[in-house]
């Protein structure tokens, strides 16, 4: 009998400790189910930074035409090429075998081609490399005074539609009705009339054929 009241009294006394220690172990187990909770838990897809553009085309283009008019509806410009690549980063277009047709407010035609070429958005402004040619035709300038035929020829032209430059820093050759000029760099504005070349420039004149005299 005293050993059941001896055993009776040890079993009280650890539920009396265990009493005492059991908030802590439920906090403790509580803890641990939170930590395992939050490491088992699906994350949220956190929000990714939009990559910048690379030079890569975007899309492609074979054997096309694209065309720009002015808000009255006249043709603006037209360009052809065999090829075209559309790079996103810079919103050009970059086109093999370039052929680019523009005409201005006044009607004045000018006419660029290039073995590659490289256009804005708005084909404002066009680049030609390799066997790059612009040509304008004549026309009647202000006051009736007719303007010759202008040609441009280099490595590199590049071609302001808008404002009706074309400028270079490579040489250049400029031919003007007869008249053919060459220099290292090019800067013509079409709406001045000026041409600047610079660095080795040299210049061959074409004497206009006197006028038949009337007989006496």
């Amino acid at each position: 009998m005293n050993n059941v009241k001896r055993a009776w009294g040890m079993v009280r006394d650890v539920l009396d400790r265990a009493t005492i220690y059991l908030p802590i172990i439920l906090t403790a187990a509580v803890a641990l189910g939170t930590y395992w909770l939050v490491r088992n838990a699906p994350k949220l897809l956190e929000p990714t930074a939009k990559a910048a553009p690379t030079h890569e085309p975007d899309y492609f283009m074979r054997d096309f035409v694209i065309k720009n008019f002015l808000p009255n509806g006249d043709l603006r410009s037209e360009l052809h090429g065999t090829e075209g690549r559309h790079y996103p980063d810079s919103d050009t277009m970059e086109v093999d075998k370039v052929r680019m047709r523009t005409v201005s407010p006044e009607g004045l035609v000018t006419r660029a081609t290039a073995d590659r070429g490289v256009s804005n958005s708005d084909g404002s402004e066009i680049q030609l490399f390799g066997n790059a040619i612009v040509i304008r035709d004549p026309s009647v300038g202000p006051g009736g005074k007719p303007a010759p035929r202008l040609e441009f020829r280099g490595d590199f032209l590049h071609a302001y539609v808008d404002t009706e430059r074309v400028t270079s820093n490579k040489p250049v050759t400029l031919i003007r009705g007869t008249d053919q000029f060459t220099g290292d760099t090019l800067d013509y504005d079409n709406l001045s009339g000026v041409a600047n070349l610079n660095g080795r420039v040299r210049g061959v004149l074409i004497p206009s054929a006197a006028a038949p005299s009337g007989k006496r």
